[in-house]
C-alpha cells in the first residue's frame, strides 16, 4: 500500500489507520465525525482491539481528520485491490465453490446513484433536471458476485463520470458559461459505456475465474453480448419485449412450435411454476453482429397472481438444467439491489453519504464500504458467531 505521507510526521501507522477506515464501516458509524466520538470509551477496548487486527502498537486513536488525509496520501486504486485481493482469496480456498452455475460464478451487473448534489461539485458530476432543479450526481456501476444465499461480494467497480477534457473552455471573447451550460455540452456517462470501461478491468483481475454475467434487460443488447462472447463469459440477461421488440415476436413463435420444451414445478406453500424455452435464437444487433443464444420463459403463480420473468443465456436449456438457470442465474440478480445497495444505504453502512469531498477520498472510502461489507457479510453467515453462540449457551 503506497503512502505519500512526510515520513518525519508520522504518528500512526498505515496498517492501524487503513484498519481505523475499515472499523467506521465495520462498527456502522455512519459518518467520520463519529470516529471521534463512539470509539474513545476505555471500557470498548478499541485501541487493543485495532492495534490487534493491525499488528501494530499505537498508543492512541487517531481523529477522523487523520484518516481522512492518510487516504488521500494513498489513493483510491490501493483499496481496490485490496477488494479484489479479498475475493481471490474467497476464490482459491472455493469459499464460493457452492454457489456456481454451471461451474460458473455469477457476477449480477446494476448501477446505482452513489452520491447526489444540489450543486455542482466537481468537472465529473452528471446532471438531472428535475422541474426547474438540476442535481449533480456521482453514479457508480458495480459489480458484485451474489449467490441465492443473499451474498452480494463486491468484484469490480466503474464510477461514471463526465470526463474533464471534454468541458469546453469559454472563448475569450464570450462570457464564462456557467456550470450548467458547460456539463449541457457533454455526452453524459452511462451505464453501458461503464460496462465497456468495467469488463476488461473484471478480466485483468479475474482472468482465469469462469463467470456468468447477470443483468437487467438494459444489458440484453448487442455490445455486451460482444463483450461476453470476447471474454468468455457465460450471460443469464433480463429478457423483454421492449428492449428488443421483433426478438420477443420471434422467441413467442417458436416457443410456440416446441412443445416439447416445458417444465411444470410445484414449490412449497402452493406455488407453481411453468417454463418454456427456446433453442438457438438467432439476433441481429444494430451493429450487424449477429448472436445465437437460448431463451428462457417463466410464468410463476401463487395465491393467485401469476407473475413473468424471460431471460437469454448462452447456456444451452435442457429440462434438467432450465430450474437452475433461472433460480441461480436470472433471479439471483435481485441480490444486487437488495443485499447490495439497499443494505449499503439503509443499514448504517450509509452508502449516499458524502465521507469526504475530495473526489479521490469518495471513491477511496466507498472502496472502505465494499471491504467492510464482505467481512460483515462473511461474519453473518459464516461459521464464527454460531460457534461462539455454543460457547455461551
Amino acid at each position: 500500500m503506497p503512502d505519500t505521507r512526510f515520513a518525519p510526521f508520522v504518528r500512526y501507522d498505515k496498517k492501524f489507520l487503513a484498519w481505523w477506515g475499515l472499523l467506521l464501516f465495520c462498527l456502522k458509524l455512519g459518518s467520520r465525525r463519529q470516529l471521534d466520538y463512539e470509539l474513545r470509551d476505555p471500557e470498548l477496548n478499541v485501541l487493543d482491539n485495532a492495534n490487534r487486527l493491525a499488528g501494530t502498537e499505537q498508543d492512541s486513536l487517531p481523529v477522523h481528520k487523520t484518516l481522512n488525509h492518510f487516504l488521500g496520501h494513498v489513493g483510491p486504486n490501493a483499496f481496490a485491490r485490496l477488494r479484489t485481493w479479498c475475493i481471490h482469496r474467497l476464490i482459491r480456498m472455493k469459499a464460493l465453490d457452492a454457489f456456481r452455475l454451471l461451474g460458473r460464478l455469477v457476477v449480477a451487473i446494476d448501477g446505482t446513484r452513489f452520491l447526489l448534489f444540489r450543486k455542482p461539485h466537481c468537472h465529473n458530476c452528471l446532471t438531472h433536471r428535475c422541474g426547474a432543479t438540476t442535481l449533480y450526481l456521482h453514479p457508480l456501476l458495480e459489480a458484485k458476485l451474489v449467490a441465492p444465499c443473499g451474498l452480494a461480494l463486491s468484484m469490480g467497480t466503474e464510477f461514471m463520470e463526465n470526463p474533464v477534457a471534454e468541458i469546453p473552455s469559454p472563448q475569450p471573447t464570450c462570457p464564462e458559461p456557467t456550470p450548467l451550460s458547460a456539463y449541457e455540452k457533454i455526452k453524459q456517462d452511462c451505464e453501458l459505456k461503464a460496462f465497456a470501461r468495467l469488463a476488461p478491468a473484471l478480466k485483468r483481475d479475474f482472468p482465469q475465474t469462469r463467470l456468468c454475467m447477470a443483468g437487467d434487460s438494459l444489458f440484453a443488447c448487442g455490445p455486451v453480448l460482444d463483450v461476453c462472447e470476447h471474454y468468455h463469459w457465460s450471460y443469464v440477461l433480463t429478457f423483454k419485449p421492449g428492449r428488443t421488440p421483433d426478438l420477443w415476436q420471434d422467441f413467442h413463435g417458436l416457443l410456440r412450435l416446441a412443445p416439447q420444451n416445458s417444465l411444470r414445478s410445484q414449490l412449497p406453500h402452493g406455488t407453481s411454476q411453468q417454463y418454456g424455452w427456446v433453442n438457438d435464437l438467432s439476433y441481429l444487433d444494430s451493429a450487424g453482429h449477429s448472436h445465437q443464444f437460448d431463451a428462457i420463459l417463466l410464468h410463476e403463480s401463487s395465491k393467485g397472481k401469476t407473475t413473468r420473468f424471460a431471460w437469454i443465456t448462452d447456456f444451452h436449456v435442457t429440462a434438467t438444467n432450465v430450474a437452475a438457470i433461472a433460480e441461480k442465474g436470472g433471479r439471483v440478480r435481485s441480490k444486487i439491489e437488495n443485499q447490495g445497495f439497499n443494505i449499503q444505504k439503509n443499514s448504517g453502512l450509509n452508502l449516499e453519504h458524502a465521507y469526504s469531498i475530495d473526489p479521490d477520498n469518495i471513491k477511496t472510502f466507498y472502496y472502505l464500504l465494499q471491504i467492510a461489507h464482505i467481512f460483515l457479510q462473511l461474519l453473518e453467515m459464516g461459521s464464527v458467531l454460531k460457534h461462539l453462540a455454543r460457547r455461551y449457551h
